[in-house]
C-alpha cells in the first residue's frame, strides 16, 4: 500500500467520526432493471459474473470533486455494486440516497482497524446505514504484524470485531496487500491470521493483485480454506508487476472464477490504484469482465 493510501484510510477515521449519524437500519436498494443475461450460463457454454462491482478509492479523485456525477456515471457504464474507502465529507443517509437514486448498492466498505477497535458501534451504524453486508479493514501497522504475537494479538482482535459485528447483523473481513505473504518469524502472516480467526466471525477479502505480487496462488487459498473468501479485488498484472486494467495483465481471470464456488465469492471489485485515467480503467475493467466466461 502506498502512503497517498494510508493517508488516505486515516482521513477516513477522522471522517467516520465527523460524519457519523444515527440511522434507520435500511438497506440500499437494487436496480431492478438489471441488464439482460447478466448471470448464471452466459454464451458459448460458460459461466459469467453476476453483479460487477467497484472499490471507489479508485475514482477517489473524481469522487472529491464531483460526487454525484461520478456515481451516476459508474451506473451508466452498468456497475450495480460499489465499495466505499471514505465518506467525501457527506453523511450516510445522504450517501444512502444518492445510491437508491443510482441503483446501486454498497454490500462492502473500507474502515481503518483503529476506528474499529477504539469505537466500533459508531463504524457498525456507519455501515448499517449504508447497507454493508461486510466491514473491512485494508491495511495494518507495523506493530500490529512485525511478529508471530503481534498477528495473534491482531487475529483476536479481529475476532473481537467480527463478534460485534456479527451482533449487528454485519460480517467483518480482512483485504490483503502483498506482505502478508512474506515470513515474518518464520510464518505466513496470512496463514496465521487464517488459523487464528474464527471461520464464523472473519471473513478475507481477497486482493487478487496483491497474492500475485505476493508470489502465491489464490486457488491454493481456495482449497485450504473454503468459503472465507466472499469479497475479491479484481486488477490485473502486466510485466513487471505494473497494475492494469483487468484483461490487459497476464492474471487468468477464467482459471480463478471458476473456483467461486469453492472460495465463496459473492462479491467482485474491480479496482485500480493509480489510473491515468479513472473512468476510463473502471469501463475497460468492467467491459472485460462482462465477456469473460469460465
Amino acid at each position: 500500500m502506498s502512503s497517498d493510501r494510508r493517508a488516505f484510510l486515516s482521513a477516513a477515521a477522522a471522517g467516520i467520526a465527523a460524519l457519523w449519524l444515527p440511522g434507520s437500519l435500511a438497506s440500499c436498494a437494487r436496480r431492478a432493471d438489471q441488464e439482460a443475461g447478466s448471470g448464471g450460463s452466459g454464451g458459448n457454454g460458460g459461466s459469467r459474473l453476476d453483479a460487477i462491482g467497484v472499490q471507489l478509492y479508485t475514482l477517489r479523485t473524481l469522487l472529491a470533486k464531483d460526487f454525484e456525477g461520478t456515481l451516476a456515471s459508474l451506473a451508466r457504464i452498468g456497475y450495480r455494486e460499489v465499495e466505499f474507502a471514505g465518506l467525501y465529507d457527506r453523511s450516510p443517509a445522504d450517501i444512502r440516497a444518492v445510491l437508491e437514486r443510482e441503483g446501486l448498492m454498497a454490500p462492502a466498505g473500507h474502515y481503518p482497524l483503529e476506528a474499529l477497535r477504539d469505537d466500533p458501534n459508531r463504524t457498525l451504524d456507519i455501515a448499517t446505514e449504508l447497507g454493508h453486508r461486510y466491514v473491512v479493514v485494508a491495511w495494518l501497522a507495523e506493530a500490529d504484524r512485525n511478529s508471530a504475537d503481534s498477528l495473534r494479538r491482531t487475529a483476536e482482535l479481529f475476532n473481537r470485531i467480527g463478534g460485534a459485528a456479527a451482533a449487528r447483523d454485519l460480517r467483518f473481513a480482512y483485504h490483503n496487500h502483498d506482505f502478508e505473504f512474506r515470513p515474518v518469524g518464520g510464518e505466513i502472516p496470512f496463514d496465521v491470521l487464517l488459523a487464528e480467526t474464527d471461520p464464523g466471525m472473519v471473513w478475507y477479502e481477497m486482493d487478487l493483485f496483491w497474492i500475485t505480487k505476493g508470489g502465491k496462488d489464490p486457488l491454493d487459498y481456495f482449497a485450504r480454506y473454503p468459503g472465507r473468501f466472499p469479497l475479491v479485488h479484481v486488477k490485473d498484472m502486466a510485466a513487471g508487476e505494473k497494475m492494469v486494467d483487468v484483461g490487459a495483465g497476464a492474471i487468468d481471470w477464467a482459471r480463478i472464477f471458476a473456483r467461486r464456488e469453492q472460495a465463496g465469492i459473492e462479491h467482485y471489485f474491480v479496482e485500480h490504484d493509480e489510473p491515468a485515467d479513472p473512468l476510463a480503467s473502471v469501463t475497460a475493467s468492467y467491459q472485460y469482465l462482462r465477456g469473460l466466461r469460465f
